[in-house]
């Protein structure tokens, strides 16, 4: 069995975002997509024993700052991810342990429920695990770059939704 290793980060005061559900949520829907995306993820044929990830929650002063330093977009996000292992040619399993990168939520964007119309949540816990399952799937190599591409993301994101009952959140 594999390992998966979560960490997470809250630097946002408004909200005491219940990690430890986070890690586990997460984990499932990890899984979910590992299982299911085959030769489509970053991971096929990748020899490894453990799987590293970071998500960080913090306020959209601080996405525009990263937006702004890293990616050269002069505004705030609700979700950044920096997917290390997908997006780097270059990419090596150190010790058997593949780092896929970081996740960094604005939780002010969540709370305030901008994004609930194009996501169908019904609540900022259903917005938090939509914007994670949306950058798991960055950081697994995915991308939306056009219609065909959304449409694919966003059918699996619903997929690993339903394995830790989203509806219910």
């Amino acid at each position: 069995m594999k390992t998966i290793n979560i960490f997470t980060e809250n630097i946002f005061d408004g909200w005491e975002v219940n990690e430890k559900d986070v890690i586990q949520k997460t984990r499932e829907m990890l899984e979910h997509y590992i299982q299911t995306l085959g030769d489509r993820s970053c991971l096929f044929k990748k020899e490894y024993q453990t799987i590293t990830l970071d998500i960080v929650f913090c306020d959209s002063a601080k996405t525009h700052e990263l937006n702004r330093d890293y990616r050269n977009k002069d505004y705030p996000a609700d979700i950044i991810t920096f997917a290390i292992f997908a997006d780097d040619e270059n990419s090596f399993i150190f010790d058997g342990d593949i780092n896929l990168g970081e996740i960094v939520i604005a939780l002010d964007k969540v709370i305030s429920g901008d994004n609930r119309d194009i996501s169908l949540s019904k609540n900022k816990e259903q917005e938090l695990f939509f914007l994670i399952s949306h950058g798991l799937m960055h950081l697994l190599g995915f991308d939306h770059r056009d219609e065909e591409e959304y449409n694919f993301v966003i059918g699996e994101q619903r997929k690993a939704l339903e394995c830790i009952n989203y509806d219910k959140i």
